[in-house]
């Protein structure tokens, strides 16, 4: 898995994340840990799952201090077994301890979204459907937080408010109907744009079909009313991409997946996995051999 985020874009956000965590200093390291001792980092799963984050993680430990030698062990997207060790960093023993936790909390969280994404895209059995995230992400971590998702094997929808519509629920209400609020999108966006529209009923479906939306979310809907959704909009405009939101959960994405839908989005893949358990030990009998 390619990480190709902007270097100086990444590297801006560490550097205010350890400004929010160091302060004016780490005391603590400060008054026990002696100026010159050396150590090795042993960064290791406490649990299997797939990583995502070793990147980040290196440039938190560079930042830092960039003496600091950063060697994985394993790739973004690499399956592990509890006891896999990720990577070591070795160097100044202070400025492992002042980076270790940044770069575990990133590392941790990242790697937690690909697990939990990969075990969606296992539930799905192979079904033709792309599985897709949402903006339900960490203010000022969406573009790590989306990248784990394509790590674990998803997709991203979009990333912004600023580069596709998506007309919902509140957007309907303001606007005066569905057909209204896709005829003002389509009348106020350029042509290369895409509209998309959500529907809960039957009604709004057609309003939908009628405006001509090029993408129509099925919100909420139970599987049957959506099956009968996916065949009202295939039969009327086989072109219109359907997805499926709302509530999808491990136990229900197949059966959503079967309704015949091109998308299924899922807003816990990033606004409630839980975190992978990673750790980062001093190694002294490794740092030993070194000397």
């Amino acid at each position: 898995m390619t990480f190709d985020f902007r270097a100086e874009l990444l590297d801006r956000h560490i550097r205010l994340w350890l400004e929010e965590d160091i302060g004016t200093g780490d005391v603590t390291t400060l008054a026990t840990v002696p100026p010159d001792r050396r150590s090795v980092g042993i960064i290791h799963a406490k649990e299997a799952g797939v990583i995502a984050g070793v990147p980040v993680a290196e440039r938190v430990f560079h930042i830092v201090d960039p003496s600091l030698k950063f060697s994985a062990k394993v790739r973004d997207g690499d399956p592990v077994e509890k006891g896999a060790v990720i990577a070591e960093v070795a160097g100044s023993a202070r400025s492992l301890l002042i980076g270790e936790r940044l770069a575990l909390n990133l590392l941790q969280r990242m790697s937690g979204i690909a697990t939990g994404t990969r075990q969606f895209v296992a539930a799905l059995g192979g079904l033709p459907v792309r599985l897709v995230d949402t903006r339900k992400t960490t203010p000022g971590h969406r573009m790590l937080e989306k990248y784990a998702v394509r790590v674990g094997g998803g997709h991203n929808h979009r990333f912004g408010l600023y580069d596709a519509v998506l007309i919902k629920d509140n957007h309907i209400k303001a606007a005066g109907g569905v057909k209204a609020a896709v005829t003002a999108a389509r009348a106020n966006v350029p042509h290369t744009m895409k509209i998309e529209v959500e529907v809960e009923r039957f009604d709004q479906l057609e309003e939908a079909l009628e405006a001509c939306a090029d993408i129509i979310m099925l919100d909420n809907m139970k599987p049957d009313m959506m099956t009968e959704a996916v065949r009202r909009i295939k039969s009327a405009a086989p072109h219109v991409t359907v997805e499926a939101s709302g509530s999808v959960t491990l136990e229900s994405v197949k059966r959503i997946a079967e309704t015949g839908v091109d998308v299924i989005s899922v807003g816990r893949l990033t606004h409630s996995v839980p975190h992978l358990d990673i750790s980062l030990d001093l190694d002294e009998k490794k740092e030993e051999t070194r000397r």
